[in-house]
Protein backbone atom coordinates (compact mmCIF):
# COMPACT_ATOMS: atom_id res chain seq x y z
CA UNK A 1 0.00 0.00 0.00
CA UNK A 2 1.38 3.35 -0.68
CA UNK A 3 1.18 6.40 1.38
CA UNK A 4 -1.49 9.12 1.84
CA UNK A 5 -1.07 12.00 0.39
CA UNK A 6 -1.72 14.97 2.77
CA UNK A 7 -1.48 18.69 1.38
CA UNK A 8 -1.65 21.67 3.22
CA UNK A 9 -2.71 24.27 0.40
CA UNK A 10 -1.23 27.17 2.60
CA UNK A 11 2.68 28.16 2.19
CA UNK A 12 2.97 27.89 6.13
CA UNK A 13 6.13 25.76 6.95
CA UNK A 14 4.28 25.63 10.73
CA UNK A 15 1.29 24.39 10.01
CA UNK A 16 2.59 21.18 8.06
CA UNK A 17 4.62 20.74 10.62
CA UNK A 18 1.62 20.76 12.77
CA UNK A 19 -0.22 18.37 10.55
CA UNK A 20 2.89 16.17 10.40
CA UNK A 21 2.96 16.18 14.20
CA UNK A 22 -0.71 15.12 14.47
CA UNK A 23 -0.78 12.04 12.52
CA UNK A 24 2.43 11.29 13.71
CA UNK A 25 0.90 8.16 15.94
CA UNK A 26 -0.94 6.86 13.11
CA UNK A 27 2.88 5.87 11.61
CA UNK A 28 4.76 6.16 8.58
CA UNK A 29 1.54 6.37 6.45
CA UNK A 30 1.12 9.56 5.39
CA UNK A 31 3.38 12.14 3.38
CA UNK A 32 2.76 15.48 4.41
CA UNK A 33 3.42 17.91 1.90
CA UNK A 34 2.70 22.23 1.65
CA UNK A 35 2.51 24.34 -0.75
CA UNK A 36 5.00 27.34 -1.15
CA UNK A 37 3.08 29.22 -4.14
CA UNK A 38 -0.55 28.94 -1.29
CA UNK A 39 -1.09 32.18 0.56
CA UNK A 40 0.12 32.23 4.69
CA UNK A 41 -3.76 31.02 5.20
CA UNK A 42 -6.44 30.30 3.23
CA UNK A 43 -9.51 32.90 3.73
CA UNK A 44 -10.99 34.22 0.77
CA UNK A 45 -13.38 32.26 -1.91
CA UNK A 46 -10.17 33.09 -4.19
CA UNK A 47 -8.21 31.20 -2.36
CA UNK A 48 -10.09 28.23 -2.10
CA UNK A 49 -10.19 28.57 -5.71
CA UNK A 50 -6.90 28.42 -6.48
CA UNK A 51 -5.92 25.83 -3.79
CA UNK A 52 -8.31 23.56 -4.85
CA UNK A 53 -7.21 23.41 -8.49
CA UNK A 54 -3.68 23.09 -7.27
CA UNK A 55 -4.89 20.82 -5.20
CA UNK A 56 -6.66 18.49 -7.89
CA UNK A 57 -3.52 19.11 -10.00
CA UNK A 58 -1.30 17.92 -7.90
CA UNK A 59 -3.30 14.89 -7.43
CA UNK A 60 -3.22 13.28 -10.78
CA UNK A 61 0.46 13.65 -10.82
CA UNK A 62 0.89 11.25 -8.20
CA UNK A 63 -0.77 8.12 -9.16
CA UNK A 64 1.54 6.70 -6.59
CA UNK A 65 -0.30 7.99 -3.57
CA UNK A 66 -3.03 5.13 -1.62
CA UNK A 67 -5.13 8.25 -1.06
CA UNK A 68 -5.23 12.61 -1.18
CA UNK A 69 -6.20 14.54 1.79
CA UNK A 70 -6.85 18.00 1.37
CA UNK A 71 -5.95 19.93 4.71
CA UNK A 72 -7.69 23.23 4.11
CA UNK A 73 -11.28 23.13 6.66
CA UNK A 74 -12.72 24.29 3.18
CA UNK A 75 -12.30 21.29 1.61
CA UNK A 76 -10.42 22.66 -1.73
CA UNK A 77 -10.66 21.06 -4.59
CA UNK A 78 -12.02 17.97 -2.56
CA UNK A 79 -14.89 17.31 -5.07
CA UNK A 80 -12.86 18.26 -8.19
CA UNK A 81 -9.90 15.98 -7.10
CA UNK A 82 -12.47 13.08 -6.74
CA UNK A 83 -13.31 13.59 -10.78
CA UNK A 84 -10.49 13.50 -11.79
CA UNK A 85 -8.43 10.33 -10.13
CA UNK A 86 -9.44 6.89 -8.71
CA UNK A 87 -8.13 7.05 -5.46
CA UNK A 88 -10.27 8.43 -2.22
CA UNK A 89 -10.12 11.53 -1.44
CA UNK A 90 -10.60 12.93 1.78
CA UNK A 91 -11.16 16.46 3.17
CA UNK A 92 -10.46 17.74 6.65
CA UNK A 93 -14.05 19.51 6.91
CA UNK A 94 -16.00 16.55 5.69
CA UNK A 95 -14.57 13.97 8.10
CA UNK A 96 -14.21 15.88 11.05
CA UNK A 97 -17.65 16.78 10.84
CA UNK A 98 -18.48 13.22 10.53
CA UNK A 99 -16.25 12.48 13.52
CA UNK A 100 -18.46 14.60 15.76
CA UNK A 101 -21.63 13.52 14.84
CA UNK A 102 -20.27 10.16 15.59
CA UNK A 103 -19.59 11.43 19.71
CA UNK A 104 -22.17 14.15 19.78
CA UNK A 105 -26.14 14.71 19.05
CA UNK A 106 -25.19 18.58 18.16
CA UNK A 107 -22.12 20.24 17.24
CA UNK A 108 -20.18 23.27 17.01
CA UNK A 109 -17.81 24.73 14.59
CA UNK A 110 -14.94 27.29 15.58
CA UNK A 111 -13.56 29.56 12.49
CA UNK A 112 -10.69 31.76 12.19
CA UNK A 113 -12.58 34.30 11.04
CA UNK A 114 -16.70 35.39 9.83
CA UNK A 115 -16.09 35.07 6.48
CA UNK A 116 -15.49 31.72 6.79
CA UNK A 117 -19.00 31.05 8.12
CA UNK A 118 -21.23 31.01 5.46
CA UNK A 119 -18.62 28.85 3.26
CA UNK A 120 -18.34 26.41 6.03
CA UNK A 121 -22.41 25.99 6.17
CA UNK A 122 -22.74 25.77 2.56
CA UNK A 123 -20.79 22.85 2.71
CA UNK A 124 -23.11 21.98 5.91
CA UNK A 125 -26.43 21.46 4.12
CA UNK A 126 -24.60 20.04 1.19
CA UNK A 127 -23.59 17.22 3.67
CA UNK A 128 -27.80 17.27 4.97
CA UNK A 129 -26.25 17.95 8.75
CA UNK A 130 -27.15 21.53 9.30
CA UNK A 131 -30.30 20.96 11.90
CA UNK A 132 -27.02 18.87 13.70
CA UNK A 133 -25.41 22.16 13.98
CA UNK A 134 -25.12 23.99 17.38
CA UNK A 135 -24.00 26.89 15.94
CA UNK A 136 -20.10 27.85 14.29
CA UNK A 137 -18.57 31.36 16.40
CA UNK A 138 -15.93 32.55 14.27
CA UNK A 139 -12.42 33.95 15.45
CA UNK A 140 -11.79 37.70 14.35
CA UNK A 141 -9.61 37.16 11.90
CA UNK A 142 -6.21 35.14 12.46
CA UNK A 143 -3.72 33.27 10.83
CA UNK A 144 -3.17 29.90 10.43
CA UNK A 145 -0.20 29.40 12.94
CA UNK A 146 -1.41 31.74 15.29
CA UNK A 147 -4.55 29.51 15.84
CA UNK A 148 -2.60 26.58 17.20
CA UNK A 149 0.10 28.87 19.06
CA UNK A 150 -0.60 32.32 19.95
CA UNK A 151 -1.82 32.53 23.69
CA UNK A 152 -4.48 35.19 23.08
CA UNK A 153 -5.81 33.36 20.55
CA UNK A 154 -6.05 29.95 22.38
CA UNK A 155 -7.83 31.90 25.71
CA UNK A 156 -10.41 33.29 22.79
CA UNK A 157 -11.24 29.52 21.75
CA UNK A 158 -11.67 28.24 25.01
CA UNK A 159 -14.13 31.43 25.42
CA UNK A 160 -16.18 30.40 22.11
CA UNK A 161 -15.81 26.73 22.94
CA UNK A 162 -17.69 27.64 26.28
CA UNK A 163 -20.45 29.13 24.50
CA UNK A 164 -21.07 26.60 21.59
CA UNK A 165 -21.34 24.05 25.22
CA UNK A 166 -24.29 26.99 26.02
CA UNK A 167 -25.89 26.39 22.76
CA UNK A 168 -25.84 22.56 22.96
CA UNK A 169 -22.71 21.25 21.27
CA UNK A 170 -21.26 17.69 22.84
CA UNK A 171 -18.48 18.17 20.12
CA UNK A 172 -16.63 21.28 18.79
CA UNK A 173 -14.79 20.51 15.32
CA UNK A 174 -12.01 23.06 15.25
CA UNK A 175 -12.42 25.08 11.93
CA UNK A 176 -9.06 24.84 11.06
CA UNK A 177 -5.37 22.67 10.04
CA UNK A 178 -3.32 24.84 11.88
CA UNK A 179 -5.48 24.15 15.37
CA UNK A 180 -3.75 20.77 15.99
CA UNK A 181 -1.38 21.39 18.31
CA UNK A 182 -3.90 23.06 20.91
CA UNK A 183 -6.43 20.24 20.89
CA UNK A 184 -6.01 18.15 23.85
CA UNK A 185 -5.54 21.01 25.87
CA UNK A 186 -8.17 22.86 24.83
CA UNK A 187 -10.97 19.81 25.27
CA UNK A 188 -9.36 19.50 29.15
CA UNK A 189 -9.39 23.07 29.65
CA UNK A 190 -13.28 23.31 28.45
CA UNK A 191 -14.37 19.83 28.93
CA UNK A 192 -16.04 19.63 25.31
CA UNK A 193 -14.88 16.78 23.05
CA UNK A 194 -12.31 18.87 20.90
CA UNK A 195 -12.24 17.42 17.22
CA UNK A 196 -9.21 17.70 15.56
CA UNK A 197 -10.05 17.18 11.55
CA UNK A 198 -6.54 16.40 10.68
CA UNK A 199 -6.52 13.50 13.12
CA UNK A 200 -10.19 12.47 12.63
CA UNK A 201 -9.25 12.14 8.57
CA UNK A 202 -5.78 10.69 9.21
CA UNK A 203 -8.14 7.76 10.72
CA UNK A 204 -10.62 7.64 8.11
CA UNK A 205 -8.35 7.74 5.35
CA UNK A 206 -5.69 5.19 6.87
CA UNK A 207 -9.42 2.86 8.38
CA UNK A 208 -10.55 2.94 4.80
CA UNK A 209 -7.36 1.81 3.09
CA UNK A 210 -7.59 -1.18 5.38
CA UNK A 211 -10.89 -1.79 5.11
CA UNK A 212 -10.40 -2.39 1.24
CA UNK A 213 -7.22 -4.66 1.22
CA UNK A 214 -8.91 -7.12 3.93
CA UNK A 215 -11.73 -7.10 1.32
Amino acid sequence: MGRILVVNPNSSVDVTSGIIAALAPFGDHFEVVGMDEGPATVATEEHVARAGLAFAELAARRPDAAAFVTACFSDPGLDLARARVPQPVFGIQEAGILSALAVADRFGIVALSPASVQRHLRKLRLMGVDRRLAGELALPGVSAVASGHDPRVFDMLVDLVGQLKDRGAGAVVLGCAGMAPIRTRLEDRTGVAIIDPVIATGAMALGSLVARQAV
